[in-house]
């Protein structure tokens, strides 16, 4: 096995393990609609709707779709409703999903969601009950329960689905898949993947929080109980609207959530993972069931399957984050100095590695743009003879991918909920042993945690009353 090509200090491998230790296609599906029956609308365009379109993915997920016809949108603040309505002036808006679905459910082909964690299940079984076809952002929802639910109810509907990974349609995600599958890495038995969230990134907020907000006063016409939907309720607070939930348990899933969808999404697809059978965890201080803690390492144990070694996958989050070593940097430093760059040689915020007996897979940032094989003299000598391309390409990302598919005008697309229900599992899974400090051994086909039976009332937790709908049995 190749030692691991990094460190998190400058120092070396072992102040790394003691820090760490301290830190604790398959076929498509025919769409529901055909173009030009009822439905759909004229001029080979899909009637979208979209809820949440806030700061972040909703607003810039739906301005992705505007070649189609967005037909209404809908979020409980109406400050988020002014900024998106002078996009699309002639969509009609509304405060409440349900309501847009009583009015508009049949001129409505296809739905967007891009709420709060807490909020897509409840919004996304809504529309996949009347039949509509689902973009969802990720993670798909936010326990597991939700999850064999939600992807129960769009396979019985036949729908076309999409969960909003973004780095899944990439090209580089497919250069991984293919070097794998063409042994260039050799036997994979371990990864590395990290964040420097919940420390610093988009969507948190340095330092401890052992308590909920202080509440403040709701925003003029702002619905705030449907913001907190079946979560537990508590006051509104500008730290969790409109860009600091994911924090916060009860309505997000922390930096594994936010960033782990993506990152970890590369060894998932490319080694066949499957479903963890155990999840192991380090915590740099107390576990806090209110607020995800800055220093978490996850580790994933992967049982064999279909010829594959087992594989443990280490998730890291920040502040610490793996620093490239020495040699990486010097190559690094050469190459910038050949191309007459000025940067220097730099920590990655986000990355990963897939360390085979071969060779080492680096991908620098959270989503697969720009793969490499770690040696730098091994990578020059690669890119002049790689293996032949295998796999199909993605034209415009993720949400055309999506489209075209509810048209009938392409493949099944690659985040379909069929895949993204087995990776938002692991996620999720991760998350809670952060949130308890506990390991976890799974169960997934009884959907159970077997060696600490009182989490398993965080696998289907209780909705608030009024919310219920979708949480029986």
């Amino acid at each position: 096995m190749k030692k691991i090509p990094f460190s998190t200090t400058a120092s070396n491998r072992r102040q790394f393990l003691k820090t760490s230790s301290l830190l604790a296609g398959s076929a498509f599906i025919v769409p529901r609609f055909s173009i030009g029956q009822s439905g759909q609308s004229a001029n080979n365009k899909l009637n979208i709707a979209f809820i949440g379109v806030g700061p972040g993915q909703g607003r810039g997920n739906l301005t992705q779709m505007a070649s189609e016809n967005i037909v209404a949108f809908c979020d409980v603040d109406p400050a988020q409703i002014a900024k998106t309505k002078e996009k699309f002036p002639n969509a009609r808006t509304f405060s409440d999903y349900r309501e847009m679905f009583d009015k508009m459910g049949n001129q409505i082909d296809a739905v967007g969601i891009a709420t709060p964690d807490n909020t897509h299940f409840v919004a996304a079984m809504a529309a996949a009950d009347l039949g509509k076809h689902l973009f969802v952002q990720k993670p798909l929802v936010h326990n597991i329960y939700e999850l064999r639910t939600l992807c129960e109810k769009t396979r019985q509907n036949k729908l076309v689905t999409q969960m909003g990974n973004q780095g899944r349609a990439f090209d580089g995600m497919r250069h991984i898949k293919e070097w794998f599958d063409a042994d260039v890495l050799g036997e994979v038995r371990e990864v590395i993947a990290w964040t420097n969230r919940p420390n610093k990134g988009y969507g948190f907020r340095s330092g401890e929080r052992k308590k909920l907000p202080e509440a403040q006063p709701i925003p003029n016409g702002m619905d705030w109980d449907k913001w907190i939907g079946p979560a537990p309720m508590t006051g509104f607070s500008e730290d969790l609207h409109p860009g600091y939930w994911r924090g916060w348990w009860d309505y997000g899933c922390g930096g594994l959530g936010d960033i782990g969808c993506h990152t970890i999404d590369i060894p998932y697809y490319a080694l066949q993972l499957g479903h963890p059978t155990k999840i192991e965890v380090e915590l740099a201080g107390k576990p806090n069931l209110i607020y995800t803690p800055s220093g978490s390492v996850v580790t994933y144990h992967f049982p064999a399957r279909n010829g594959l070694p087992p594989v443990k996958v280490k998730w890291i989050e920040g502040p610490t984050v793996p620093k490239m070593a020495k040699d990486f940097e010097a190559a690094q430093a050469v190459a910038l100095a050949k191309s007459g760059s000025k940067e220097e040689a730099k920590t990655y915020a986000d990355g990963i590695f897939m360390v085979g007996k071969k060779q080492t897979l680096f991908s620098p940032g959270m989503r697969p743009n720009s793969p490499r094989l770690y040696d730098e003299d091994v990578w020059q000598e690669f890119r002049r003879n790689r293996p032949p391309q295998t796999l199909p390409r993605i034209k415009g990302g993720n949400i055309q991918e999506w489209i075209r598919a509810v048209k009938g005008e392409g493949p099944r697309p690659g985040s379909h909920f069929d895949y993204a229900e087995g990776l938002t599992e692991l996620i999720l899974l991760g998350a809670l042993a952060i949130r308890t400090g506990k390991n976890i051994e799974w169960d997934s086909k009884k959907m159970k945690i077997t060696n600490e039976p009182s989490l398993n009332k965080y696998i289907k937790p209780k909705a608030r009353k009024g919310w219920r709908e979708y949480y029986r049995g």
